[in-house]
């Protein structure tokens, strides 16, 4: 019962449209008073989250993403894509596809992977004869790789919830990661192949191909460094976040010299907006977090898990419409740090790996990036087509259950996302 009253408490703080960070913190302080518990656990809590090293990645990720994204990378790297697929059945979408998860590759961002490419592609296909509602869903999808294909804003926040290693988190994204692309690459050519029916492009030369792949070498290379520093262990996630933003300010200013003062200034000015909004979400969810763990919520909620939910299957296909329905109210990333007190309990009791599950958890808040009404994917392609909503949030309906079917895969093959940090 105590479990409803919070969650209706919580729902109709959301329904008045208080911001989600102040709705936790609020109603974790509340509980905290309401239980006869110190209210000083609460800055308590916040200080304790806010001092953390591994935070430091989220604001130098972000700073390298928006850097990369204004210094006009992403046209670089989906030209570079396009010459050398451009000429395949529905080449266009696969090398957005694929210009998506080299870019996600560098960001940790799904937003700016989002608003990178679709700037580039959006009009580029549509032109083509691409069905505009195919554009829309498969750039909104194609963006969510941005959190799954390491680095990961969603990773390095789970790991820091569950004390976890970021390392392995992003180790195990890999698997998943490419399977998710070439899931969207098979679905693109056979809607270009049988439903769209419209002519390949000519196939580029070789010069051309040299030129293109010579200008996105940089963009390419930062991908490779910070990828190769982490699983080599020669820095810590937090140490390639600071190395990439140094890169994409040298590749930007000084080798493509398309990074200009203002570019850098919105650039530092949007990184610091998204970060106070993310460390403040941290913040209201420490303190929420806090206060269900006195009230024993996660606890109560194992239980009834292992009571009713007594095989790992049932748990796995109720935690998933969970967070499926959860999605369409809360962003990313307070799904994140809502849930994995709740569920991780409960999951480690059924005998999972807490690094697989944080994978599982971070491709359904992917879903979640692209279910409308608060899917930031939708938004943003939105925003950079010009779309109705509902033109976006139609399209990408084939792409959500190209997700939940790898949900299902990583189900039936947890080597998908636990082989490469464990086994090589």
């Amino acid at each position: 019962m105590t479990v409803v009253i919070i969650l209706a408490c919580l729902f109709t703080l959301l329904l008045a449209r208080v911001p989600v960070a102040f709705a936790l913190g609020f109603l974790g302080l509340s509980m905290l008073l309401v239980g006869g518990f110190s209210p000083l656990m609460a800055p308590q809590a916040v200080l304790s989250t806010l001092d953390g090293f591994i935070l430091l990645a989220v604001p130098l990720f972000l700073l390298m993403s928006n850097i990369l994204l204004k210094a006009g990378v992403g046209s670089d790297l989906f030209n570079a894509v396009q010459a050398w697929v451009g000429h395949w059945p529905g080449g266009l979408a696969v090398a957005t596809i694929i210009s998506c998860a080299f870019f996600a590759a560098i960001s940790g961002s799904s937003v700016a992977t989002a608003a990178t490419i679709g700037t580039v592609a959006i009009p580029e296909m549509i032109s083509r004869g691409y069905h505009k509602h195919f554009v829309y869903g498969l750039l909104a999808a194609g963006g969510t790789l941005g959190i799954l294909i390491p680095p990961s804003i969603p990773m390095i926040v789970y790991g820091f919830v569950t004390e976890e290693s970021v390392i392995a988190l992003f180790l195990a994204g890999i698997g998943p990661g490419i399977v998710l692309v070439v899931l969207f690459i098979v679905f693109s050519m056979f809607y270009a192949r049988f439903i769209n029916q419209f002519k390949n492009e000519q196939k580029a030369d070789r010069r051309e191909r040299l030129r293109l792949t010579i200008r996105a070498l940089p963009s390419l290379a930062i991908a490779l460094l910070i990828i190769g520093g982490i699983y080599s262990g020669a820095f810590t996630p937090t140490e390639a976040a600071a190395i990439g933003f140094a890169a994409a300010l040298v590749t930007g200013a000084l080798v493509l010299r398309t990074l200009t003062w203002r570019g850098f200034k919105e650039a530092a000015h949007e990184s610091m907006v998204t970060t106070v909004a993310i460390l403040l979400i941290i913040a209201g969810a420490k303190i929420f977090g806090k206060a269900i763990a006195l009230y024993r919520i996660p606890q109560e909620i194992s239980v009834f898990i292992s009571q009713n939910f007594d095989t790992p299957l049932t748990f796995i296909v109720v935690v998933s419409v969970v967070l499926l329905l959860m999605g369409l109210v809360f962003e990313a990333l307070s799904m994140v740090l809502i849930m994995t007190p709740v569920l991780l309990p409960g999951a480690m009791g059924l005998g999972f790996d807490p690094i697989w599950f944080g994978i599982f958890m971070v491709i359904l808040v992917e879903c979640a990036l692209i279910t409308p009404p608060v899917g930031l994917n939708l938004y943003v392609i939105q925003s950079v087509a010009k779309a109705p909503l509902f033109d976006v949030s139609r399209g990408v309906l084939p792409f959500l259950v190209l997700m939940l079917l790898t949900v299902a895969l990583l189900y039936l093959y947890p080597d998908l996302a636990l082989y490469i940090p464990f086994k090589m």
